[in-house]
């Protein structure tokens, strides 16, 4: 499937920026059943100072925001080629060990709520596959997708406590789980083709756990589903807190508001 995707991220300040710098993961990674054919950003109030791979091989654009700006535009556009691998990846790359997967951040930490979602779900070694899709299904009917409920603070515990929130919060609580089966997981963050609409007001994140003999395997909790060829991976990490699209530091100056303008659609390939 090729799709077309423009992607538009206003970062306003409340006060003229005196230093700022943003990381930003933005970039689609080329991946197994993933082919970037074209991918371009431009921006407004800020300048690239450079580009680099990090830990998770996710491209990160660093740049600096003008001093005296009071609102900064990065505008993404491209095209990417998807095919249907069952949602697996395959192999683990990376500059970070498989093992390191299996350990807890703050974001995912399981406590009572999380634990027990995974209740009496077996997850012997041999049934690992089937442990991961009946959590998924279980974390779908346990917590509701509700937007505005949860915040980007947001624990997997807290969220699971609650019953609700978004699909941050379910790849959360999922990956929390996952890990504390002994399975290595991960966050992944990017974009999701929706079959009602074009236009859209944010980016998407679902999860990964690797498994014996297939390697990383994707799950996205919300939509209750393993992605297909209208998912575009972005960046992946431990948590959201690795593959957010911004981050940033600025001095002298408090962050006032972001908002996201998103639009995923189908290409006509000629043959």
């Amino acid at each position: 499937m090729r799709l077309s995707i423009r992607h538009t991220t206003r970062y306003a300040f409340a006060e003229p920026v005196v230093h700022a710098l943003q990381r930003l993961r933005l970039t689609p990674k080329a991946t197994q059943g993933q082919d970037i054919l074209g991918w371009s950003m431009t921006y407004e109030n800020a300048v690239p100072q450079l580009e680099y791979d990090d830990q998770h091989f996710n491209t990160v654009t660093l740049v600096a925001v003008e001093q005296g700006a009071r609102e900064v535009v990065v505008s993404c556009s491209g095209t990417v080629d998807t095919q249907d691998n069952a949602g697996v990846i395959g192999r683990h790359s990376g500059h970070l060990p498989l093992w390191s997967f299996l350990a807890q951040t703050r974001l995912t930490r399981p406590g009572d709520a999380v634990q027990g979602l995974v209740g009496d779900l077996d997850c012997a070694p041999g049934a690992r596959l089937d442990f991961l899709h009946a959590l998924l299904q279980r974390i779908r009917d346990r917590v509701e997708y509700r937007t505005g409920a949860t915040g980007v603070g947001t624990t997997a515990e807290e969220a699971a406590a609650a019953g609700r929130g978004v699909c941050q919060d379910h790849a959360h609580i999922f990956i929390g789980a996952a890990r504390a089966a002994k399975i290595p997981a991960r966050y992944v963050s990017g974009y999701l083709m929706m079959n009602d609409r074009v236009d859209q007001e944010a980016t998407h994140a679902w999860a990964e756990a690797h498994v014996e003999g297939l390697g990383w395997v994707g799950f996205d909790i919300s939509n209750g589903i393993s992605p297909d060829p209208r998912y575009v991976r972005v960046a992946t990490g431990l948590d959201y807190r690795d593959a957010a699209p911004v981050t940033g530091i600025s001095f002298g100056v408090a962050s006032e508001d972001l908002h996201v303008d998103v639009a995923v659609e189908q290409q006509q390939v000629d043959q």
